[in-house]
């Protein structure tokens, strides 16, 4: 029988000073983030097969609509799973599906099981970084949340320039044959580590706990977390006054459709189209930009090698300032300097302007990934309907990254770079009025203030 007395895990999880449970709860997180890296070696996947004979352009273009797909596919079912199932159980599933999806996918006989596989990949993968950027939003305290989620942004980052790294390794040793297959095996082993210390360590959501009416398995949970902070940090814990508790609510799917939730779903899908569009568009085109203003093949790859640089360093940047600027500013501030720089940038035609403007450019544009996908999309939505909340937005967000490579293709044809970025500018700005009038403030505020009211559609 469940107690009667029933435990304020949120006001008690917020009152915590940083301790090695914190960074506990940092390090599986962003471990699981980083070895995740199924998306990441598609490109380099796909260079090799088509050496071996596997793929053609169509083929390729079907791997990396169907990776979508899945991705799309995980964000929204797996986070109404997610909801329904907790946090860690969520981590737990999403892992093993990823990972059976890669060791499938290693083993392929053919393209078509490949693309299969991928499918199953994208699914988990989609899944998972839903559970893992939304699901660590209700352990850290609300007075530096943002810094927590920045810092799981950038380790979980380096995924890209760690699995480039591996990649160009495996290729001095490994035959193409087999090279392709160990770039799947590499993540798949990580992953089962990662999945390993999450069942051992990893402690169920006492907010999730606690909204299901758990809460004698929400007590036991807080408490534990308590000991080991206080153990942690060698002090008393601040005792938590003036609680008022809230019984448990039903959110139904339906609530996300409507009301004031409906206007969360709104603001996280446009935070998150502004991401998919300014961040893939440049991720994949630069370097054909770049060619179309007249630079050759072999410089444009420099150049373009030069700008991602910006990208950790952009992210840093987003850690040591999240919790010092408010959200709202924020978001509206980097989409701002993206447009005006987007145009600026367009119009250069040296080599030393491009790199340097493309420098910054980046570093401003994964700022701005940084603060949608890991802080401020995670954290706008109630503890009761968080992952089906972030996940619906992550689908809406990821149909905008289907769509805009063809815009781009259409603009870079009839206009060149300047149409390209005047498409990144206008998106950029009409984002920056969406959260200007319809976003909230989150900066410092606890997981219960920023769901007040929500769910009843105030």
């Amino acid at each position: 029988m469940e107690q009667t007395q029933k435990p304020n895990c949120g006001a008690r999880l917020d009152r915590l000073p940083d301790s090695s449970w914190h960074y506990s709860m940092f390090g599986m997180v962003a471990f699981g983030l980083l070895v995740c890296w199924s998306n990441a070696v598609g490109g380099l996947i796909l260079a090799q097969l088509k050496e071996l004979g596997w793929t053609d352009n169509s083929t390729s273009a079907a791997f990396s609509a169907i990776t979508t797909a899945g991705m799309f596919a995980g964000a929204l079912i797996g986070g109404i799973i997610g909801d329904k199932i907790g946090r860690r159980n969520g981590f737990i599933l999403y892992e093993l599906i990823h990972i059976a999806a890669m060791v499938a996918g290693a083993f392929s006989p053919n393209m078509d099981f490949l693309i299969g596989a991928r499918f199953v990949m994208g699914f988990g993968l989609g899944a998972l970084l839903v559970t893992l950027f939304a699901g660590f939003t209700e352990y850290m305290p609300g007075r530096n949340r943002g810094t927590w989620s920045s810092r799981v942004s950038f380790i979980g980052n380096w995924s890209y320039p760690v699995c480039s790294l591996i990649a160009m390794m495996l290729t001095m040793w490994i035959s193409a044959e087999w090279n392709w297959r160990v770039q799947l095996l590499i993540p798949a082993v990580l992953s089962v580590i990662a999945t390993y210390i999450a069942y051992k360590k990893f402690p169920e959501s006492p907010r999730w706990l606690e909204t299901q009416g758990r809460y004698a398995e929400a007590e036991a949970v807080m408490a534990e977390i308590e000991k080991k902070v206080a153990e942690s940090t060698g002090k008393a814990l601040s005792p938590v006054m003036n609680v008022t508790q809230t019984p448990p609510r039903s959110v139904p799917y339906s609530a996300l459709l409507k009301g004031a939730l409906l206007k969360r779903v709104i603001l996280g899908s446009f935070v998150l189209i502004a991401m998919n569009v300014v961040q893939y568009t440049l991720i994949n085109w630069l370097p054909t930009i770049f060619m179309t203003q007249g630079i050759n093949l072999k410089d444009s790859i420099v150049l373009n090698t030069m700008s991602m640089f910006g990208a950790p360093f952009g992210i840093f940047i987003a850690m040591l300032i999240m919790d010092k600027i408010s959200r709202k500013a924020m978001g509206i501030g980097l989409l701002l300097l993206i447009a005006a720089l987007g145009y600026v940038y367009s119009l250069q035609s040296s080599m030393f302007m491009i790199s340097l403007i493309g420098f910054f450019l980046i570093t401003f544009v994964y700022m701005y990934v940084c603060y949608a996908s890991a802080v401020y999309v995670p954290e706008i939505w109630p503890t009761e309907a968080k992952l089906r909340g972030a996940g619906l937005a992550n689908a809406v967000g990821r149909i905008s990254g289907i769509a805009a490579p063809y815009a781009v293709a259409v603009l870079l044809d009839g206009y060149g770079a300047p149409g390209v970025f005047a498409l990144l500018g206008t998106v950029s700005v009409i984002v920056a009025a969406a959260i200007f009038f319809i976003g909230i403030e989150t900066k410092g505020a606890s997981v219960e203030s920023i769901a007040q009211g929500v769910v009843a559609g105030k």
